[in-house]
Formats: structure tokens, C-alpha cells, sequence
């Protein structure tokens, strides 16, 4: 096994500790508006590529994703859970906002 593979995995461990774990049980906690997992991960992927994730990387995230984004991605989730539940909402904001959702939507024509 190589130093790259062994902190690859630790950050896919701890990335799925987070989201699968952690910011789901904060979430029930303290009634975020976001509580299911798949959510999180949406959230701090879409921040990771600062777009919608899956138009970038193919599912499943934690099988494919590496170097820089899982990085960005695990900072995300871990900034989440240190900051609570402000920065989550406006991490969702940016997320439904690349998706043409939310507050941000555009205006739709005609």
C-alpha cells in the first residue's frame, strides 16, 4: 500500500464519518433544515467544484474523487461541523444556486 492510497482512504474515512455520521446527528440535534447525508455530501461537493459535482466526477463520489476536490470537499464537512449551522446554509445557498434552485434560482422566461 502507498502513502498516496493510505491518505486517500483516510480522507474518504473521515469524509464519510462526517457526512454519513457526524453532521447528521448535529443536524437532529439542533434541527438544521438539512439532515439526511446524501444532503452534506451534495453540499460539500457542489462546494469542492464550485458547481454541481456529478457534471465533473462520476458516481459514486467516494470512489472517484481525490487529490485537490476530496480535500476541498473533507475541509467543507469539517467546517461545517466546527461552525454549525450558518455556514451550512450558506454552503447550501451555493450549492442551489449552481443548481438553479433555491433563493438563487434564475427567473425563468415568458
Amino acid at each position: 500500500m502507498t502513502i498516496a492510497y493510505t491518505a486517500r482512504a483516510d480522507a474518504i474515512a473521515e469524509w464519510k464519518r462526517l457526512t454519513e455520521d457526524v453532521l447528521p446527528a448535529m443536524a437532529q440535534q439542533h434541527r438544521w433544515p438539512l439532515r439526511l447525508d446524501h444532503c452534506f455530501k451534495r453540499v460539500c461537493l457542489d462546494y469542492a467544484y464550485r458547481d454541481v459535482w456529478y457534471r465533473h466526477l462520476k458516481k459514486p463520489a467516494e470512489r472517484h474523487i481525490d487529490g485537490e476536490a476530496l480535500q476541498c470537499a473533507l475541509a467543507c464537512a469539517r467546517s461545517i461541523a466546527i461552525s454549525g449551522e450558518a455556514l451550512l446554509r450558506q454552503r447550501n445557498d451555493e450549492s442551489l444556486r449552481y443548481r438553479g434552485k433555491g433563493r438563487y434560482a434564475p427567473a425563468e422566461a415568458g
